[in-house]
């Protein structure tokens, strides 16, 4: 290559050497002398055909010294090794344990509604009163009558510990003493059914019954409140059971809210241990951080789940692998460069896990090696291939 491109310079100096004693275009132009001026044009074209025709005889003998004037041009993909994370994508719903109706558990009418809509109670919080029927006048004078039993027994007792009295007075006063305490508790716990509290911390929802409304016990309609906690939400989804062995309690999940355009890190809480026959899945939890109380029961969600990650991982480029008749997956790699000229073979490689535009290679080729990413289509195995460089 060299000595052509010597003999190319020798041709333009001696072109240029020739054309030294005649007179300049500059001083032909000058001097106005139209004669003058058509003699220097046919000097100068007689001129031009003798260097297109030295031209011509270069390019033939660079045409025939150049074996790489035919190669095809290619573009390659270096293989490095990294982390890489699959993950199973599946949708499921935002659910909460602590999403309950309240219901009454006496009937009368609802006499004091002490809470509103959007509030936050605390559990055992009262939330109404019911009338109850007259039994507050019941409890006061059964509270009485169990005083005096109280009082009587204990005096009772301290003539008998002194062998005073007969056997039957203690025990006739034990016993209307324990009868009296007794019909106390049990008038008790119905008066306390004419209250309603929180049977958790969380928010009132809704309040479905208005004050003065009669209401009535757990019934098609009888429900008084929606109480809804908000801190302790999961989102429930189905596997499929192929991935029993890799979606498992503790893989992490990242949880994506299409609605809120927000997304949380979680990790799997806990796997089913039932494959429902219908579909063939199981059902895991996945636990859901609520700091700022956006996200709401049955709020739609996409869920990806880690199933499986390999620290060394060999990704390529999908667009770059072939498939030959027998159905074996392939690529060329690209061997020993000089001056961006390789020689190529063909590989035959197995893949694995897909993300994106890019699979996992397992096995066929190793980090560090060259493989065509551009111009495979046009190239055959054993043959020279020239680099393209980037710019």
């Amino acid at each position: 290559m060299k000595k052509l491109i010597y003999a190319l310079f020798a041709v333009l100096t001696l072109a240029s050497c020739g054309s030294g004693g005649e007179t300049s275009i500059e001083s032909v132009l000058s001097s106005n002398d139209i004669k003058a001026i058509r003699t220097k044009r046919a000097t100068v074209s007689t001129q031009q055909k003798e260097l297109e025709n030295q031209l011509k005889q270069l390019d033939s003998v660079i045409d025939a010294l150049d074996s790489n004037k035919n190669l095809p041009l290619v573009s390659v993909f270096k293989v490095t090794s990294s982390k890489f994370n699959h993950y199973l994508e599946v949708q499921g719903d935002v659910k909460t344990r602590q999403n309950v109706l309240i219901y009454p558990e006496v009937s009368g009418t609802l006499l004091k509604v002490y809470v509103q809509e959007g509030q936050k109670v605390s559990k055992g919080q009262l939330l109404a009163k019911i009338d109850d029927g007259g039994m507050g006048s019941q409890l006061s004078q059964l509270q009485s009558q169990a005083e005096l039993a109280k009082t009587t027994f204990e005096r009772q007792k301290r003539l008998w510990d002194q062998k005073i009295g007969s056997e039957i007075q203690y025990l006739q006063a034990k016993t209307n003493y324990e009868a009296s305490s007794n019909a106390v508790k049990q008038l008790q716990s119905q008066l306390d059914k004419s209250t309603m509290r929180a049977p958790f911390s969380g928010i009132i929802d809704d309040i479905i019954k208005d004050q003065g409304t009669v209401v009535a016990p757990m019934g098609q309609g009888s429900e008084v409140f929606r109480i809804v906690n908000l801190s302790n939400m999961y989102i429930e989804v189905d596997v499929p059971e192929s991935y029993l062995g890799t979606v498992t309690k503790g893989k992490e999940a990242i949880v994506l809210f299409p609605i809120l355009g927000d997304s949380i890190v979680s990790k799997v809480r806990q796997t089913g241990n039932f494959i429902n026959p219908g579909n063939r899945s199981y059902t895991i939890e996945i636990p859901v951080s609520n700091k700022n109380g956006n996200i709401k029961p049955n709020l739609t969600a996409k869920v990806k789940i880690n199933d499986y990650t390999n620290e060394n991982a060999l990704m390529i480029p999908q667009g770059i692998i072939s498939e030959n008749a027998a159905g074996e997956q392939y690529v060329y790699i690209t061997l020993e460069a000089n001056d961006n000229i390789a020689d190529i073979k063909k590989q035959i490689i197995t893949t694995g896990k897909i993300d994106g535009d890019f699979i996992e290679v397992l096995s066929g080729v190793n980090a560090g090696e060259s493989l065509i990413s551009e111009g495979a289509r046009s190239v055959k195995p054993g043959q020279k291939v020239q680099i393209q460089t980037s710019k």
